[in-house]
C-alpha cells in the first residue's frame, strides 16, 4: 500500500509492505496536516508563530507543541548551542518569508514523521517506511533485503554520493547545496561553512534530524561527536568535496545501485 501527498513544501509518501488498514494511513496524512497547523512558520495563524510573537504562553499551548520544544531544549543542551531554535530573536538578518523568532523546523519533521511511524507500528504494519524530503523511516525488512537509501550528490545532481541499506533505522540529511545559505551557525550568526551536506543515520527520526543540522554547523569537529553517540553514524561531504564519515558508517554502505 502507497500514498504520497505534497506537505510541509514536500512531498510525503507511505510505502507499506502487506496489509494495513487504509483507515491507518488516513490517520496518518490528518497528523501531518495537524503538525502543520502548529508548527508552519510560513503561516500567522499556527500556535509557534503566536508564541514567538507573544500572543500565546507557552503552557497554554497544545501538547504537542510543548513536547516539540523541551526536545528543541534538550538537543540545544546536547550540541552545546550548535541547534537552538531561538537564534531568530538574536540574529542581525533581515526578517524573510518562512523565517521566525522561534524556529523548531529543523526538529519537527523529523519528529512527526516519528510519531507517524509508530502510529503505523501500534496497528501491525511490520515492514513500511515513510519520507519526507528525504527525512526517512524505515521498519522491517523487505523481501529483497534492507531498505535502500540513495544519497544525493550535492553537486551533481544526476548522480548519487552514497547508497545506505537500513532495517529499523532513521536517516535524515542536511545540507546547504539546495537552499544556500539557509544554515545559519547560532554560535556566530553567520551561514555555515566547512560541510556542504551531511546525512546521519539513527534509530530516531527526531535526534536523527536535529543532530544532522548539528553536525553541518559543527563542521568537522561534529563527525567526532556524533559519533561518540551510541548508535548514530554519519556520512558528510566538505566545501572541498572530501567524503568522510564516522567509523561505524561502512556497515550501512551499499553498492551504487538498486535504490528504494
Amino acid at each position: 500500500m502507497q500514498r504520497v501527498e505534497h506537505r510541509w513544501g514536500t512531498v510525503i509518501s507511505v510505502d507499506v509492505r502487506g496489509e494495513v488498514d487504509g483507515a491507518a494511513l488516513d490517520e496518518i496524512f490528518a497528523w501531518f496536516v495537524r503538525v502543520d497547523d502548529l508548527f508552519s512558520t510560513w503561516r500567522p495563524d499556527t500556535e509557534i508563530m503566536r508564541i514567538a510573537r507573544r500572543e500565546l504562553a507557552i503552557g497554554d499551548a497544545a501538547p504537542e507543541v510543548r513536547e516539540v520544544l523541551e526536545l528543541c531544549e534538550r538537543v540545544r543542551e546536547d550540541t552545546d548551542g550548535a541547534f537552538d531554535i531561538t537564534f531568530g530573536q538574536r540574529s542581525q538578518l533581515p526578517p524573510h518569508e518562512g523565517s521566525s523568532p522561534i524556529d523548531p523546523s529543523g526538529l519537527v519533521k523529523g519528529w512527526a514523521v516519528q510519531h507517524a511511524a509508530d502510529r503505523l507500528s501500534a496497528v501491525g504494519a511490520g515492514t513500511f517506511w515513510i519520507n519526507a524530503g528525504g527525512d526517512i523511516v524505515a521498519r522491517g525488512r523487505p523481501d529483497d533485503g534492507p531498505w535502500r537509501i540513495g544519497l544525493q550528490h550535492p553537486w551533481e545532481r544526476d548522480k548519487l554520493a552514497a547508497v545506505v541499506g537500513v532495517v529499523d533505522r532513521a536517516v535524515a540529511t542536511s545540507g546547504i547545496y539546495e537552499r544556500g545559505d539557509h544554515v545559519i551557525d547560532p554560535l556566530t550568526g553567520a551561514p555555515v561553512r566547512g560541510l556542504t551536506a551531511v546525512t546521519v543515520i539513527g534509530s530516531d527520526l527526531t535526534f536523527v534530524d536535529a543532530y544532522a543540522t548539528a553536525v553541518l554547523v559543527l563542521g568537522r569537529p561534529g563527525l567526532d561527536w556524533i559519533a561518540s553517540l551510541d548508535g548514530y553514524e554519519a556520512l558528510a561531504i566538505t566545501d572541498d568535496r572530501d567524503v568522510i564519515v564516522t567509523p561505524g558508517f561502512d556497515q550501512y554502505r551499499l553498492p551504487l545501485s538498486g535504490v528504494a
